[in-house]
């Protein structure tokens, strides 16, 4: 299996490569279909450290800025969630259309982004996990990255046999990177309630308490209630508490979608219409999942599989793909590859839709 850094090597290349031939511009009518949903996390302007494993999440305002830039230069339209079935339904646009998506409800969405999507005037969705608006999430994500920052030695045990499984050098960056990385995928390889005390594990290991991060880093009601007057901004639900649902049974998948979407309406009094399901790839997101969201009536559905859409995906709006804007590749050659929809030709394999 690839590093991490070797497969960010593989894409600098590969978006290279369809930069230099000018295939993002002469493959782009077919690649792009109708349009795309874009997926951000964090928005902020600092320049991320050498240990900085979730910095793939993380983009500054002013490559937000060149997005927005060039979906216009390239002749996208920008558009609501809400308008999302009837341009898949409709009759085939002169332009296609782009959708901007943020995850998790991130506190720089609204001191970083908001601005630069104003001054574009900009529709966009926020999904909310309502734990994190609680302030008592788990990002545990965020967690692992913050306990190994602190940690000079990264160790996990079994969790019946004690027996010492990783053991991890973790004093330089490289050495920390690597220690995340293993950690990381062993986890998320594993049970979900094995993961978050693993990691709760090594969070109190290094000197914090795991589920505060949650207060520090995402919007809380309050300041929700005040973005959702904003008429350009559609709120939608990712859940109650960002599990992977697909490690879960029916019941607590149906009780994350369902419930989460009541609470974010209660507080907020707005109708909710979409949802994000949590990590979003196929081992957290799958037919059962998308069946449960078309059954509960949400009108679409986002996953983070990657693809453009086409008119085919109107019969799948509980299964959508989305386009990640990745920060560990804020190029211009990056970003005309991802929105003309070529590397996704070779991704998808020839397919159009990427459901199963």
């Amino acid at each position: 299996m690839l590093s991490s850094r070797n497969r960010h090597r593989l894409f600098k290349a590969a978006f290279a490569a369809v930069s230099s031939t000018g295939a993002d511009r002469w493959l782009a009518p077919v690649a792009q279909g109708r349009g795309l949903i874009l997926t951000f996390h964090h928005v902020r302007p600092e320049a991320p450290a050498a240990y900085a494993p979730n910095g793939l999440l993380a983009i500054t305002p002013e490559f937000l800025d060149r997005t927005l830039t060039l979906l216009k230069a390239r002749g996208f339209d920008l558009i609501g969630l809400d308008a999302v079935p009837e341009r898949l339904n409709g009759p085939s646009p002169k332009a296609p259309f782009a959708v901007l998506t943020f995850d998790d409800g991130y506190r720089d969405n609204v001191d970083f982004a908001l601005p630069v999507l104003t001054r574009h005037r900009a529709p966009w969705t926020l999904f909310v996990t309502s734990d994190f608006a609680d302030g008592c999430g788990r990002l545990w994500w965020i967690e692992l990255e913050r306990a190994v920052a602190r940690l000079d030695r990264v160790r996990v045990t079994d969790g019946e046999t004690r027996r010492l499984v990783l053991d991890f050098p973790a004093r330089s960056p490289e050495e920390k990177s690597a220690a995340f990385e293993a950690v990381y995928r062993q986890l998320r390889s594993g049970p979900e309630a094995r993961l978050l005390s693993v990691i709760a594990g090594l969070c109190t290991e290094a000197g914090f308490a795991p589920g505060e991060v949650a207060a520090e880093l995402c919007l809380s009601w309050d300041e929700l209630r005040v973005l959702a007057a904003d008429p350009a901004v559609t709120i939608g639900a990712h859940t109650l508490s960002h599990p992977m649902l697909a490690k879960h049974g029916a019941d607590i998948a149906r009780r994350e979608m369902a419930e989460s979407r009541a609470r974010i309406a209660a507080e907020l009094g707005r109708e909710i219409r979409h949802l994000s399901y949590p990590v979003g790839d196929p081992t957290s997101a799958g037919r059962r999942e998308f069946a449960i969201s078309a059954e509960l009536g949400f009108a679409t559905a986002v996953t983070t599989r990657p693809g453009h859409l086409f008119a085919d995906h109107a019969g799948h709006l509980n299964a959508l793909p989305r386009v990640s804007i990745n920060g560990f590749h804020q190029t211009d050659a990056a970003l005309a590859s991802l929105i003309s929809g070529v590397p996704f030709l070779a991704w998808n394999r020839g397919r159009r839709l990427n459901v199963a």
